[in-house]
């Protein structure tokens, strides 16, 4: 796409130098006026300003020209102004992309992401330009606006798979989804990253070491070693990514049991974070984590040595503290591990080891109170794993009455006095930067010494505080000489609060951050110093980065949108102040590892007695991140603004005040758009449009433009703040989603191609009546001669692209609340006739009825379910292969966290396998077991009823911890040698239902899909969960109870999906790929209807295509499962709008929709019309593609190789990116010589090696032999038969 960008660069500088001259003339004849001198540019600066745009950010080129690029740039920006204020805004839209980019590239965000607005408001196919929607990416990363910077990213990498900047999006999407806690998709953009040879911001070395970091949190731990271990091998490793590396290998050794026993674990890992400090002797965390391994392996004076050297080294962190704490417990030195216990919480108020810790200590020298509220503070803590077990111990102490002197050591420590929400007293000795060090002995211990080091010069003491409070109460009533005291002490808080967001900005205060590997010391870009004062601290202006004056002139009469704030609606402003916020820089860190749980984000490091129950390090990037610095991003003014101030400051700036600053929370307030690790669930989704282009017969009237403005955006308004919808050009939704083409909104047409792309869809150039699915194949390929390798012409039919698939809007109007639990349809059965009747095939497949319950079906036609039961197939299989999933064993309709304090989407479960004969072993064990809990229970029914209602056994379920279950599932059943019976008796469904038959589409893939054309198992025991989902490429489902317990189920339309996702999306899931069970309230305040119904044995399930379900099983019992797609339009479409999506998710698709498609041309005729389209229209697209391919390869020298497709053959996917590869493969030299044939897409071999050094390309099918399949596809004449 970046000769687009570059196309566009020409025609504006061309537009501007025209318009310069236009000027000259004028100004000839308008000499008597005053005219202020406006910079011009001359020819030679145009064809300059010419090649620069967006994807200049960051590389090595910029960098090379240095201060004359600089300068131009700034002369750029001038004239640009210039011109568009002297045009009062009515300019050519390119001009403020260009404007964007300059701001860009001179590192001016606020005016840049302005720019960009106006451009995107103004154009309405601006998804077309990868240049911008790489610029808007760029801003919005700066800003730690992540779920906007991935949306922009992902719809490059969809238009352009071949942008130039490829590197630089992967880097980044790895890193935010790191932050996001998606691991996987991070891991797979890290690789990507990594395999391009092109320049980015980060070394190979970092990329390396983001990967094997990845493999640590997501618990392959040998994968993980053997990563860290191979980057050690690399020849000239810069010393931070070696410190970083070591001590990551050592950290983990000292915490994974798995890696060998604990004596050699713990003599590597000190081995290991030595070497990492003899690489960076300044790290702080190494020194740290070398303090644990020593103290758990009793070493006391080195671990108070290297603690003391911690803290020294970097800003003091409250796990430092509390492991202090620990060592001073075990050495009975309880006063010593009071000071270090407050020293914790005092740095981190909610840390609930610390807590645990302090309460076990005041306990221990019997102190019950404190105790108390100690362990009440520590429950407080989202980061609590053991609330139950606290709740129980605080209700036995209350209950006890300790004795004097009957346990403990005898001392008596200070009363705590310090709740969670006071202990931040600024005069703390963890508050100081240089904090003394726990001594040898406790005479030399730093509570005794007299020699503390000093506070600094701007904290405030204690007693100024207190009198500066009591002047603040009284201030009405003060006397001049009281007043004046008052000023003085408030401008010294006020330099405090500067110094502290100082030390936050440039990366002093680390705290608990990480200090892996980072950039180099001045990265590409680099942001502003940080002691710019505009976003440093002090309240924030209305707009950031204001460029005009206050009183500008009217509408048009600037150059930028006036208030230049991130979107609004990432965050509505009621709940700004629940969000926690990040720096670019801190986020980065975070996304590192400083999600210390994993992906609840919940910190489970304990620096108590059990030292060697830590997680993974938080290794991360230092300051200088590609985030940029701290000091770009919005901090927040003062803890003293009100809550009402703070709302009314986000709703007319965006930048919500009245969130103080702290070293967990960085004060970037982008509207609550930041890549906050864990969003509060309050968090409003992105609004998203309501156009819903209605889906019908296209039109010649239709017009050329594929995106639209919003209604109601105010991008000629200087002075309002632009409407959420216009803000975030990442979010506009097209409401065709897929790969349909839609109408500009502001036409009341609203169309639908009745063909669907399969790499992006066809639009009209001119009338639909030029483009036509109707030439001959020759006719095509003529259309296609001399395409360039982004397959761009300007001539050519097949050069419109449509705009990247969009989340659909919900459906409009909202359903009325009483409308939300539909029944459920359900079919009675009687007899084989009516399980043939083909009304009934009808009614399962209309779109209007999500799911379908077809009850007594195995009865009717007198299935014997008993093929399928445990018994059976033990005696059939016994070895087979069950993956297990140990779930936690909840009620149907909620989800709790592990501990059972919090509801929650992440639906969290563990992976493993067994056997058939196991897996029925503890089937029937189970059964047992609850047999047996049964019977206790009845002896016991009598004192329930008495002493416990109905309301207190919910509550304590809720709350109590919850049974495992284990559930064996995806169990393949498709060997027919090994389950011919089973797959037999299956055969006497009926034919739309059945696992093969010619109107199935999947039938007609050619190879197996294993549990999408093939029989899957499931073995349950009550509890076991399949998460939310739909079905791959939303094909429609069959499932059959086969008994003896019963199923609960619950489904959503699949109108609905997009709603679905965007809940997923606020809490941190990946809906395509992260496991999730949705909370029933959420649904109901959002208006989304849910069929909640029972399955029992025998019955039907039918999902229709793409229905968001999820499944609990409430008995003892097994199902089987499999997909179909009936030959319908309408499936075909959503099939392809999914396989779309899921190209720009970067997700397999499952079905190969493709090859799908020509097997289908060359094997069925369809007489539906629309399904003849769109699938006509997908063979024009592949037939286009493969003879722009074939040119691009002739035109390199590039000779194909014949390889012709073999029977069953598996269609073929890229390793790297997993997208369709058809007909073309590209293979290495080496892959090919040993005939494994790992096949890469060309975009990915071209990102290895520019001219394929080192590819064979192996051709399947012959470019005749697709001409004649194109063209003997033809509309079959309608059948007048209704037989299904």
């Amino acid at each position: 796409m970046k000769s687009c960008g570059v196309s566009l660069s020409v025609a504006a500088a061309r537009r501007l130098s025209a318009a310069a001259d236009e000027e000259k003339k004028m100004a000839a004849g308008k000499a008597s006026e005053p005219e202020e001198d406006a910079p011009r540019l001359s020819a030679q600066e145009s064809d300059a300003l010419a090649r620069v745009d967006s994807s200049l950010f960051g590389d090595q080129r910029l960098q090379e020209d240095g201060a004359s690029m600089k300068a131009l740039l700034v002369k750029a920006v001038r004239c640009y102004e210039a011109l568009i204020l002297k045009a009062e805004g009515k300019v050519d839209p390119e001009f403020f992309c260009q404007l964007g980019h300059f701001n860009l590239l001179l590192e001016e965000y606020p005016k840049a992401l302005s720019a960009y607005q106006r451009y995107y408001s103004l154009q309405s196919d601006y998804w077309k330009n990868a240049a911008f929607l790489y610029g808007l990416g760029m801003v919005y990363f700066h800003y730690s606006a992540f779920q906007w910077a991935i949306k922009a990213f992902q719809e490059v990498l969809y238009i352009d798979p071949g942008f130039s900047r490829a590197k630089e999006i992967h880097l980044r999407l790895g890193l935010m989804f790191k932050v996001n806690t998606d691991y996987e998709s991070s891991l797979k953009h890290f690789q990507l990253a990594l395999i391009d040879s092109s320049h980015c911001t980060l070394s190979k070395a970092e990329i390396q070491f983001h990967i094997a970091h990845l493999y640590e949190i997501q618990k392959r731990y040998r994968a993980a070693k053997e990563a860290y271990e191979s980057l050690l091998q690399t020849e000239d490793l810069p010393a931070q990514v070696k410190a970083a590396t070591f001590q990551q290998l050592g950290w983990m050794h000292h915490t994974v049991e798995q890696l060998g026993d604990k004596a050699n674990k713990d003599s590597y890992a000190i081995q290991c974070l030595q070497k990492s400090l003899e690489a960076d002797p300044n790290s702080g965390q190494s020194w740290y984590f070398l303090g644990r391994c020593y103290s758990s392996i009793g070493k006391v004076q080195d671990a108070f040595i290297s603690y003391r050297q911690s803290i020294d080294k970097s800003e003091a962190s409250a796990d430092t503290w509390c492991s202090i704490g620990v060592l001073y417990q075990q050495q009975n030195q309880p006063m010593d591990a009071l000071q270090a216990y407050i020293c914790a919480v005092q740095l981190d108020h909610s840390h609930a080891a610390a807590w645990m810790d302090l309460g076990t200590l005041y306990e221990s020298c019997n102190q019950p109170q404190d105790a108390i509220k100690c362990y009440i503070n520590a429950t407080r803590s989202k980061a609590c794993s053991n609330t139950p077990a606290l709740a129980a111990r605080i209700k036995y102490l209350q209950a006890c009455k300790a004795q004097p002197g009957s346990s403990g050591s005898g001392q008596s420590l200070p009363p705590h006095v310090s709740p969670l929400d006071q202990a931040d007293d600024q005069s703390s000795p963890a508050k100081r930067k240089r904090t003394a060090s726990p001594a040898k002995s406790s005479a030399e211990s730093w509570t005794h010494s007299s020699a503390q080091p000093q506070t600094p010069n701007w904290y405030p003491s204690p007693q100024k505080l207190q009198l500066l409070e009591q002047l603040r109460a009284n201030r009405t009533s003060l006397k001049p000489l009281q007043l004046q005291m008052l000023e003085q002490l408030e401008a010294q808080l006020s330099d405090m609060h500067q110094q502290q967001m100082r030390q936050n900005s440039s990366g002093q205060i680390r705290a608990s951050l990480p200090n892996g590997p980072s950039l180099p010391a001045h990265p590409v870009p680099r942001a502003p110093s940080c002691s710019a004062p505009p976003l440093a601290n002090g309240p924030l202006p209305p707009s950031v980065g204001n460029n005009h004056t206050p009183g500008t002139r009217a509408n048009g009469d600037v150059p930028y949108l006036h208030p230049n704030t991130l979107p609004h609606n990432c965050t509505s402003p009621g709940d700004t102040r629940k969000s926690q916020h990040l720096t670019s820089a801190q986020g980065l860190q975070k996304g590192l590892g400083s999600l210390w749980a994993g992906p609840n984000g919940d910190r489970t490091l304990s620096s108590s007695a059990s030292a060697d129950g830590g997680p993974h390090n938080q290794v991360g990037l230092s300051a200088t991140t590609p985030s940029e610095p701290a000091v770009n991003h919005l901090s927040s003014p003062s803890s003293t603004s009100s809550p009402a101030s703070s709302s009314s400051q986000t709703a007319t700036s965006g930048v919500p005040h009245g969130t103080a600053p702290t070293k967990e929370s960085a004060a970037l307030q982008g509207n609550g758009s930041t890549a906050a690790n864990h969003p509060s669930p309050d968090r409003s989704p992105p609004a998203a449009s309501a156009d819903n282009p209605q889906l019908s017969k296209r039109s010649p009237a239709a017009g050329s433009r594929a995106n639209h403005v919003h209604p109601g955006s105010s991008a000629s308004s200087p002075t309002s703040s632009p409407s959420p919808r216009c803000a975030v050009p990442a979010a506009v939704v097209n409401g065709s989603g897929g790969g349909a083409c839609s109408e500009d909104s502001r036409s009341p047409l609203k169309l639908e191609p009745p063909e669907l792309c399969i790499r992006a869809a066809l639009k009209p150039s001119h009338s639909s009546s030029t483009v036509s699915i109707y030439p001959t194949s020759a006719d095509v390929l003529k259309a296609c001669r001399n395409l360039g390798k982004n397959g761009l012409s300007s001539s050519s039919i097949l050069l419109n692209k449509c705009p990247p698939p969009r989340l659909p809007p919900p459906p409009s109007p909202p359903l009325a609340k009483d409308k939300l639990n539909p029944p459920t349809p359900s079919i009675y059965l009687e007899n084989k006739r009516d399980a043939f009747f083909p009304p009934l095939h009808q009614f399962c497949t209309n779109p209007s009825n999500p799911v379908t319950v077809i009850r007594g079906l195995a009865g009717a036609l007198k299935l014997d379910l008993g093929l399928f039961s445990t018994k059976t197939l033990v005696e059939a299989n016994p070895e087979h292969l069950v993956e297990v999933r140990t779930q936690l064993c909840q009620p149907a309709d909620e989800n709790w966290d592990a501990s059972g304090q919090r509801k929650q989407w992440r639906c969290e479960s563990s992976r493993s396998y067994t056997t058939i004969a196991k897996y029925a072993q503890y089937q029937a064990a189970s059964f047992q077991e609850s047999l047996r809990e049964e019977n206790e229970k009845k002896g016991q029914k009598e004192l329930s009823d008495s002493e416990m209602t109905s309301s207190e056994t919910v509550s304590r379920r809720h709350k109590g911890p919850f049974k495992q279950v284990k559930f064996g599932t995806n169990i393949d059943v498709s060997d027919e040698k090994k389950w011919k019976l089973q797959l037999q008796e299956l055969s006497k469904l009926p034919a739309f239902a059945r696992v093969v038959s010619a109107g199935n589409l999947l039938s007609h893939v050619g190879h197996s899909i294993l549990g999408m054309n093939t029989v899957q198992l499931f073995m349950k025991v009550p509890g076991s969960r399949t998460p939310g989902h739909q079905e791959h490429n939303n094909f429609c489902a069959v499932n059959i109870n086969i008994g003896p317990g019963d199923c609960e189920w619950f489904a959503v339309p699949e109108p609905y999906w997009g709603v679905m996702s965007e809940f997923c999306e606020k809490n941190n899931i990946n809906f395509l790929k992260g496991s999730w069970w949705p909370n029933l309230e959420d649904l109901y305040e959002a208006s989304v209807p849910v069929y909640r119904f029972i399955q029992r044995p025998g019955d039907l399930v039918w999902l229709n295509t793409g229905t968001v379900h999820w499944g609990q099983a409430i008995g003892w019992c097994n199902n089987i499962w499999w997909n179909v797609g009936p030959l319908t339009a309408y499936q075909y479409k959503l099939a392809v709008e999914r396989y779309e999506w899921n190209k720009l998710q970067s997700v397999k698709s499952m079905v190969p929709m493709v090859h799908l498609s020509w097997n289908m041309a060359r094997n069925i005729k369809v007489s539906d019309h629309k399904l003849f389209e769109m699938i006509k229209f997908c063979l024009l697209r592949t037939l286009k593609q493969c003879q722009t391919f074939k040119e691009a390869l002739v035109a390199a020298g590039k000779e194909t190789i014949w390889h012709r497709r073999s029977r069953d053959e598996p269609a073929h996917y890229c390793s790297i990116c997993e997208v369709e590869v058809f007909n073309l493969l590209f293979v290495t030299s080496d892959s090919y010589s040993r005939k494994s044939f790992v096949v890469q897409c060309q975009d990915c071999a071209r990102k290895a090696s520019s001219d394929l050094d080192g590819f064979m390309v192996l051709q399947q099918y012959r470019m005749e032999d697709l001409m004649q399949v194109y063209d003997q596809f033809s509309l079959a004449p309608a059948l007048h038969s209704s037989a299904s």
